[in-house]
Order: structure tokens, then sequence, then C-alpha cells
């Protein structure tokens, strides 16, 4: 097989996992809101999938590769299947439930949350222990941690500004000032720190296929920033059935849809940014996690509850677009997205 063939064939599984699965879960995530059912096993399955793409695709083609983290991928698809079979159970036997604090819960949400934290401990494990040659080969080692750790910071800095010029335009200052000033935010914050390393796996699984595999394919040919730009709004759709059947209501969809897009292209820009900075793919992953686990903090609402059937409106739009391309996608203008797109393919 030519490297021409080999990677149009990559491609090809890559997209047949990453958007294929996920738009075929998608009708089942549709079924399921008619029920109802436990909903929040699909989004966290569905973060799994662009990884496993790109993991698939490599497995099939280059197995005899020495370098291939094999087992790592290995470890990682395997959980991308428990968690895919927890989405089906979870409409098929929605009536399963356990008890958590107290209180009737999802049981397929619990065996969801247990496999996360299981498999980013094992995964972790695997790709330790896959060694620095097989880990730079497919892009899987960690760089310039300097430059890293700076990329971190100004990303809080500017998330949690956003969330601040929000609460005073809103009038709200006051529950801004009472975020800042509670043990629980602080507590919160610095939980974050330890559970990274137990639920990391669904963030590497948008990031190691979006930025490290798709990014530079679509820089390739389309530029450095034209390329970025339509991984936004391919990201954004790739969300299309959870904005209209998880994070809102279906009457809300087109607008969270909007939402969708306007995020991911912008936090995609900042995204971008950073990795072509530290070409260091844990940066963006670190950046996903921060940026969906703030959440909570911003919203001053620790139950995960808050990410599901948003109350979103068309007049929220222009604002959210000026606060995101002001705040993240300017960052298209710097000096990173000025450079000579590399020639080399992502991988080897």
């Amino acid at each position: 097989m030519t490297e021409t063939a080999e990677s149009k064939k990559q491609f090809l599984i890559f997209i047949l996992v990453a958007y294929g699965v996920t738009y075929v879960m998608g009708l089942l995530t549709w079924y399921g809101s008619t029920i109802p059912v436990e909903m929040s096993v699909f989004p966290n399955a569905q973060m799994f999938y662009p990884a496993a793409g790109v993991m698939l695709a490599y497995v099939l083609t280059r197995w005899k590769d020495s370098l291939l983290p094999r087992w790592f991928y290995i470890g990682f698809l395997a959980v991308t299947f428990l968690m895919l079979a927890f989405c089906l159970l979870s409409v098929l036997m929605p009536e399963r439930t356990a008890e958590m604090y107290g209180q009737p819960v999802s049981l397929w949400m619990v065996l969801c949350q247990y496999v996360m934290i299981g498999g980013s401990i094992l995964c972790l494990i695997l790709l330790l222990t896959a060694g620095k040659k097989r880990r730079a080969a497919y892009g899987l080692r960690g760089s310039r941690w300097g430059a890293s750790v700076l990329c971190i910071l100004v990303f809080l800095v500017l998330y949690f500004g956003r969330a601040a010029i929000a609460y005073i335009v809103g009038g709200q200052t006051d529950v801004m000032m009472d975020i800042a000033a509670s043990p629980d935010t602080w507590i919160y914050m610095l939980s974050l720190l330890v559970s990274f390393f137990l639920t990391f796996l669904p963030f590497f699984g948008e990031e190691y296929g979006w930025r490290y595999y798709l990014q530079p394919l679509l820089q390739k040919r389309f530029g450095l920033r034209g390329g970025v730009l339509i991984l936004g709004v391919a990201w954004g759709l790739w969300h299309v059935f959870l904005d209209f059947f998880y994070y809102t209501t279906p009457d809300r969809g087109l607008v969270m849809t909007t939402n969708q897009i306007i995020t991911c292209v912008t936090l995609g820009i900042f995204f971008a940014w950073a990795y072509l900075k530290t070409n260091n793919i844990w940066v963006p992953v670190i950046l996903h996690y921060l940026n969906n686990n703030l959440v909570l903090v911003v919203a001053n609402n620790y139950s995960i509850d808050v990410l599901e059937n948003q109350q979103i409106t068309w007049a929220m739009i222009p604002g959210q677009l000026l606060l995101n391309g002001l705040l993240f996608g300017l960052f298209i203008l710097s000096k990173e997205f000025r450079k000579k797109p590399a020639d080399e393919e992502p991988a080897i």
C-alpha cells in the first residue's frame, strides 16, 4: 500500500468512526430523549469516538509498526466499546437503577463513571509503559512545558474574564463576588488537579482526534487559518444531536447548534494556537478538561444537570460571538498562524 493510499484509508476509517458512529448514536440519542432515559451517558461516550477513529485507523494500517503504542490503543478502544455499550443499554433497559447518596440514579451512568475512572488509570499506565519513543512517534509525548503552562494560564485568565464580563453586563456582580468568596469554589478547583488523572480519557478522546489528527490534515490542505476555521465548524456540527436532544430541547436546537459552532470555532482557534505553540497534545487536553469542568464554577451550580436543557435564545448569540471572538478568536492573528504549514501528515 502506498503512503497516499494508506492515508486515504486512515482518513476514511477516522470519518466512519468519529462521525459515522456519532451520528448513528445520535439517532439513539433522539429516541432516548422521547422515552425519556438518563442521557448523560451519551455525551460522555461521544467524546471517545474521535480518538477511537484515529487509533482504529492506525491499528488497521500500521499494526506491524514497532513504534505503534498497541496496548495503549487497545486499552482506549476497549473503554470506548464499553461506553458505547452503556449507551445502548441505557435505552434498552432504562429502568435499571443504583443508589447513590441515598438517591436512585441510572445504573448505566454509575457504570459509565466507574469505567471512565478505571479506564483513565489503566490507559495512563499503558501510556507510561509504552516508552518515550512510541509516545513521541504517535504524538503522545509532552513537550515545551514552560510554554504549555503559559498557555494554560492565559486560558484561565480569559475564561474567568469572560465569566466576569458576563456577570457585570448582566448586573450580577454580587453573584460573581459570592463565587469568588465561596470556599466550595476553591476546594472544587483544587480537586480538579487530582481528578484530571482520573477522568482525562474523554477529553483526550476528542483532542487526539481533532487537534492531533484532523487539524494538521485540514491545515495542509486549506492553510493554517483556513484549516482551523473549517475544523471549528466541523467540530461544532459534530455536536448537533446533543444540541437538539441533550444540551437543550428540540425547539431550541437550532440556536444551540449556532452557539455550539461559535464556541467550537473560537475555542478551536485558541486550542490550535496552544497546540501550534507547544506541539504538546496534552495542552489542548487540559484546556478542554478545564473548559468543561469550570462551567460548574462560573454557573455557581455543582450539579452535572447544569449542562442539560439549557435555556438559550437568539438574543444571546451576538454577545457570545463578540465575547468569544474577542477573547479567543483573535488568537488567529498570532504569529503561530503565519508560519508555513508542515508538509508531513500526523503521526509519523
